[in-house]
């Protein structure tokens, strides 16, 4: 197996919505796509599979001293391989890729966050960071497209909290910043509980309220000269912004269940999107 053919590996079986934006870039765009995520993977990989603290820092240090191989000296795992034409040829930073490991090790040593500002530097180091990184392989003319790129990685990264607030409080996990649990009334065992209240519900409708305001942001900070360009992170967009619409309706509902579009709905807003942004 070459490395390419690994992270083509990799990435399949994640299963993930994102990969579907994938088909809709040239060859060797998608290739670099799917070689990103599949980075993603292996790191995020560590954090879900590791319960040992240590090990999970030991593993996440050598994740750290492989990226510095990637861009300074000779890699050894097949996706740092597969991603040595990649750096080159869409000048991706060094920096970037640790952060992604820092917020890696932000999920090993914390199952709580205090207030916004700290879990705004984890969503930032896990997904924004991706999102610029995603943006440069895009390609882009205006600067402005970066901050495009962060505030929609930011988008996601809320939406995916809201969608699994239920499953992260079974794993004793929580997301949604302890100050703002506090003013709503919603104590840490009641979350851990699934218990579904008129304080939950309005805690949740806030939490939707803040995801939706970085929506806002990003698309109004687009330049319309790079629209065709970010394609697959519009077609995201739709796609999870939809799944925020459905679980506003009932925010509740994230307590014990985990929601999701189906399949072919999800393709068709991807589709719909794509035929928007192509023409624009």
């Amino acid at each position: 197996m070459t490395p390419q053919q690994y992270c083509l590996q990799k990435t399949r079986e994640s299963g993930s919505s994102f990969t579907l934006s994938f088909a809709f870039l040239p060859k060797a765009k998608r290739e670099a796509m799917t070689v990103l995520y599949a980075f993603c993977r292996e790191v995020d990989d560590v954090v879900d599979e590791c319960t040992d603290y240590q090990i999970a820092q030991t593993k996440l240090g050598w994740w750290k001293q492989e990226i510095e191989r990637l861009f300074h000296a000779t890699p050894q795992h097949p996706v740092t391989q597969a991603l040595q034409p990649v750096i080159k040829t869409y000048g991706l930073q060094e920096t970037h890729f640790i952060e992604i490991i820092d917020g890696m090790q932000m999920d090993t040593q914390y199952n709580r966050y205090a207030d916004f500002e700290q879990l705004g530097l984890y969503c930032y180091r896990v997904a924004s960071v991706v999102g610029l990184l995603s943006a440069q392989i895009f390609g882009f003319k205006n600067a402005d497209t970066l901050q495009y790129a962060h505030d929609l990685g930011m988008a996601f990264q809320l939406t995916n909290i809201i969608r699994d607030v239920g499953e992260d409080a079974r794993r004793g996990r929580i997301y949604i910043p302890l100050d703002e649990l506090e003013r709503a009334q919603v104590t840490e065992q009641q979350l851990l509980n699934s218990e579904a209240t008129a304080q939950t519900q309005a805690l949740l409708l806030k939490q939707i309220a803040r995801a939706e305001l970085f929506y806002d942001k990003a698309l109004k900070q687009l330049p319309p000269e790079d629209q065709k360009a970010q394609l697959p992170g519009l077609m995201m967009a739709a796609i999870y912004r939809t799944l925020l619409q459905e679980i506003k309706q009932d925010p509740n509902l994230v307590l014990t269940h985990k929601i999701a579009l189906p399949p072919f709905r999800k393709l068709k807003l991807a589709l719909s999107a794509w035929f928007k942004f192509r023409r624009s």
